[in-house]
């Protein structure tokens, strides 16, 4: 058997790690920018550590590999840091490397995977009042230095359990009960083992661009700079986040839903039912909060903006109610209706057009309508064709009394660019709309918001649009760097952040979901993507429980049944 290894030919000898093919092949770097840190096979990603030709294949791992060389023609695809895929094996690696840290220095200590801000990582470290980030530090150099090789080892799931349980880890325990297969793969070392639903590095010495820095709780750790992983990255606090991170832990320890396994717990006790209905009503408290800020400020606009599948729409929709409580005449707009005509775009370097830049919508326009509206003028505002491309004008005429509010929603509206210069401050209310998911798998994985979202708009996309599996995840990337270029750097600069994931609604999206992407096979592009999001649905229980969620709710916005969405 022949291996292409990023197109060129090898004759892989038995007993030979892909890593030994690398070095022969002279492609290994010291430099993280370069240096090759797993293999994508098939729309599968696998370690370095796999040795592609032994004298006997048994095990599962194995016949996994073998397999997917098999649908690959030997194909092998080298993952660097610049790969989404390559980041998030580094990702793993430093979490499993960072809590074998802890436990090397304080065993007594309880560490927790909490959120991720930006370039930054927060882990909270309980019960260990002698932190010293000082001394951690120190420690994951050494395990860095010592170049601990990092390989998998197989156990049967019930061992696993057993395993975890007389060391105190319950959540793991816990998890494991709701896994389907007899066995388990952890890394182990010295009396540590643990597991983060992936592959890692193929030793501790390739993880070599980090920092750490102290943060009230625990520590943050600092992933490397996307633009040059040869550097850690430049981190900037954010208040706002953490204030609703905390704020959506609260409410886990509340509700008795910290982790998957809770919600499990939560789903086959049937009291997912009361879980609906206190997130519905907490949401409703918060939109009726942020009502009441508003009209306290006496602010005529409010600017809303958010990720994509953030539920931008139903929130606008949910604070124009609240407003309406508080006797105001709410007026929603879009910044979707200031799109430029597409012929007027000019397209990127690659000869695509960049829908999510800021220069696709005529900001020049929007700031002069806004600024003629809070200044008691009556504006014709433009509707956007979709279909043809084109801005078009249909007498849809707007003047504002002194009860209205304007509720601008996009993509955008957080950018500064978008406010005409001398405008009063006071009278425009930003806010941010995102799910912060605060449900962890265990103590030592969460869930990222990215996922969340992908799994929202992935059903939104199938059910309301008929759009597949395969189209939606191949714009994701896109869509991904719009958002960290044109929405992320000015979400602190919102008033208010609201938190729009629910804790159930996991439960929910699978019995939508699953049936999709189950149907996606190793030939998709979108199979590695789909494996992942898989992996984490397949320790969730589906909840039939449609029938509890209000039309009025965020999720209803991507499952369908949203009156908001009613012609």
């Amino acid at each position: 058997m022949k291996l292409y290894i990023d197109g060129r030919t090898v004759d892989p000898r038995p007993g030979a790690t892909l890593l030994d093919m690398v070095h022969e092949l002279g492609l290994d770097t010291q430099r993280l920018s370069t240096r090759p840190l797993a293999a994508k096979i098939a729309g599968e990603i696998f370690t370095l550590n796999y040795i592609p030709v032994r004298d006997k294949d048994v095990t599962e791992e194995r016949t996994t590999l073998r397999r997917a060389m098999a649908a690959s023609n030997g194909e092998v695809h080298l993952l660097r840091y610049s790969d989404d895929a390559g980041k998030e094996v580094y990702a793993r690696t430093a979490q499993y490397i960072l809590f074998l840290a802890i436990h090397r220095l304080w065993p007594h200590a309880k560490a927790k995977m909490n959120c991720t801000v930006g370039a930054g990582l927060f882990i909270a470290v309980y019960n260990c009042p002698e932190l010293s980030i000082r001394a951690l530090r120190a420690e994951v150099q050494r395990l860095v230095e010592m170049d601990i090789p990092l390989v998998r080892q197989r156990l049967s799931t019930k061992d696993a359990i057993e395993r975890y349980s007389a060391a105190g880890l319950d959540d793991k325990a816990r998890l494991l009960q709701w896994r389907t297969e007899p066995y388990f793969d952890e890394y182990i070392y010295e009396d540590y083992g643990d597991y983060h639903y992936g592959e890692l590095l193929p030793s501790t010495g390739f993880f070599t661009v980090w920092d750490i820095q102290p943060k009230d709780g625990g520590f943050m750790f600092i992933f490397p700079d996307n633009a040059d992983p040869d550097l850690v990255a430049d981190y900037k606090e954010s208040p706002h986040f953490f204030s609703m991170f905390s704020e959506g832990e609260k409410w886990c320890y509340l509700m008795e839903c910290q982790t998957v396994a809770d919600l499990n717990a939560l789903t086959e006790s049937g009291r997912i039912r009361e879980l609906i209905r206190v997130n519905e009503a907490l949401h409703e408290k918060r939109y009726s909060q942020i009502a009441d800020m508003v009209c306290s400020r006496g602010a005529k606009a409010v600017m809303l903006a958010g990720p994509s599948s953030s539920g931008k729409t139903t929130s606008a929709n949910r604070l124009a109610t609240q407003l309406r409580v508080h006797g105001k005449k709410p007026i929603l707009m879009g910044l979707d209706d200031y799109y430029l005509d597409r012929d007027k775009i000019a397209p990127g370097p690659d000869g695509k057009i960049d829908l999510e830049h800021i220069n696709t919508i005529d900001t020049e326009l929007f700031g002069q309508h806004l600024a003629a509206l809070l200044a008691g003028e009556e504006v014709e505002i433009p509707v956007f064709n979709f279909k043809r491309g084109k801005r078009e004008w249909h007498g849809h005429k707007m003047r504002l009394t002194k009860d209205t509010v304007i509720v601008v929603e996009g993509l955008h509206a957080l950018n500064p660019v978008l406010l005409p210069k001398g405008l009063d401050k006071q009278l425009v209310f930003r806010l941010y709309v995102s799910p912060l998911l605060p449900l962890n798998l265990d103590d030592h994985n969460r869930i990222p918001t990215s996922y969340l979202r992908l799994l929202r708009r992935i059903v939104r996309d199938f059910e309301g649009r008929g759009a597949s599996v395969e189209r939606t995840i191949g714009m994701w990337d896109s869509v991904r760097a719009g958002e960290r270029r044109w929405i992320f750097p000015y979400q602190e600069n919102a008033d208010v952040i609201f938190n729009s994931s629910t804790l159930y609604e996991l439960a929910v999206l699978k019995k939508h979901i699953f049936p999709l992407l189950t149907a996606v096979g190793p030939e998709n592009p979108a199979y590695d993507e789909v494996r992942a999001i898989v992996k984490v649905l397949n320790f969730v229980v589906e909840a039939d429980v449609d029938d509890e969620i209000p039309p009025t709710s965020l999720v209803r916005e991507f499952i369908g049944g949203n009156t908001f969405y009613r012609k």
